[in-house]
C-alpha cells in the first residue's frame, strides 16, 4: 500500500491510496464507531462552520448535512473531559469541526481549484493568491476524515453567557498567523492559546502547531478514511 505525505490546511496527514479508504460506520455504530459529541455534552457549544455558509468555500460544504459534531467514541469521550475540566474554570469549548467526510474534502479541492471564485480571500487568505492554496493547505485527503480531530475555540463564561476569547485570529485563516506560538500575537492571545493547548493536552489531544485551533486524539483515530455524510 503506498503511502503518502500530504498537507489539508496546513496539517501534515498519512494519506493511503484509494483502495485503503472505507466505508464508515453509522453513528450508532458499535464500539469504535463515531458518535454524535452531545451525546457527551449535551450542551456542548457547536458553531459547525462547513455545514454553513460561513466557512472559507462561503457555502454549505457537501457531505455535512446537518450541523453535529460526530468523533470517534475515545475522542468523544476525551473532548467531554476536557469540557468537564474547563467549566469550573469558567471557560468552555466551542467547536467548528469534528469528523470530515472524505468527499467533503474533495469539495475543498474542487473550490481551491475555481480561481474566479475568491470571495473569502480577505477573511481567509489575505496575503496569499487562491492558487497557493492548493497542496500548501489544501490536499485530498485530511486526517479529520479519521474521526479523532477537532478544530476548536475556548468562550469565557459568566453564568449562562459566554463569549469566546481573543486567539488571534479567526478560524480558517490561511496564514502563519495562525500558528500556535507565532511570535506576532499579542501576550494575551498567546496566553489564551496556550490555556486550550494545556486543557487539550491534559487528555491526549495533540495540537497541529501551524493551526491553534486544530487538535487530534491520535489513539483514537480509524484506521481508515470514512466517507458516511454527517447527519
Amino acid at each position: 500500500m503506498k503511502i503518502v505525505l500530504r498537507r489539508l490546511c496546513g496539517a501534515m496527514l498519512v494519506v493511503a491510496t484509494a483502495a485503503t479508504v472505507a466505508a464508515a460506520p453509522s453513528p450508532d455504530a458499535g464500539s469504535g464507531g463515531l458518535v454524535d459529541a452531545r451525546t457527551r455534552v449535551p450542551d456542548l457549544d457547536e458553531d459547525m462552520r462547513y455545514a454553513g455558509a460561513d466557512n472559507f468555500t462561503g457555502a454549505p460544504v457537501d457531505g455535512y448535512r446537518a450541523p453535529v459534531c460526530l468523533l470517534r467514541r475515545a475522542a468523544a469521550d476525551a473532548l467531554a473531559a476536557v469540557e468537564a475540566e474547563l467549566r469550573p474554570q469558567g471557560y468552555r469549548l466551542r467547536v467548528w469541526d469534528c469528523y470530515r467526510p472524505a468527499r467533503a474534502v474533495a469539495a475543498f479541492v474542487r473550490w481551491a481549484g475555481d480561481l474566479a471564485d475568491t470571495r473569502t480571500k480577505a477573511a481567509h487568505y489575505p496575503h496569499l493568491e487562491k492558487r497557493q492554496l492548493l497542496g500548501e493547505y489544501i490536499a485530498p485527503v485530511s486526517g479529520h476524515s479519521r474521526g479523532a480531530t477537532v478544530d476548536l475555540t475556548l468562550v469565557r463564561c459568566d453564568g449562562d453567557t459566554c463569549a469566546p476569547v481573543d486567539m488571534g485570529t479567526d478560524f480558517d485563516l490561511f496564514d502563519p498567523l495562525a500558528h500556535t506560538d507565532d511570535p506576532r500575537i499579542t501576550p494575551a492571545q498567546r496566553a489564551n492559546r496556550q490555556r486550550l493547548v494545556r486543557a487539550m493536552a491534559a487528555h491526549g489531544f495533540v495540537n497541529y502547531p501551524a493551526e491553534w485551533w486544530h487538535y487530534t486524539l491520535p489513539a483514537a483515530a480509524a484506521p481508515t478514511i470514512l466517507d458516511v455524510p454527517v447527519q
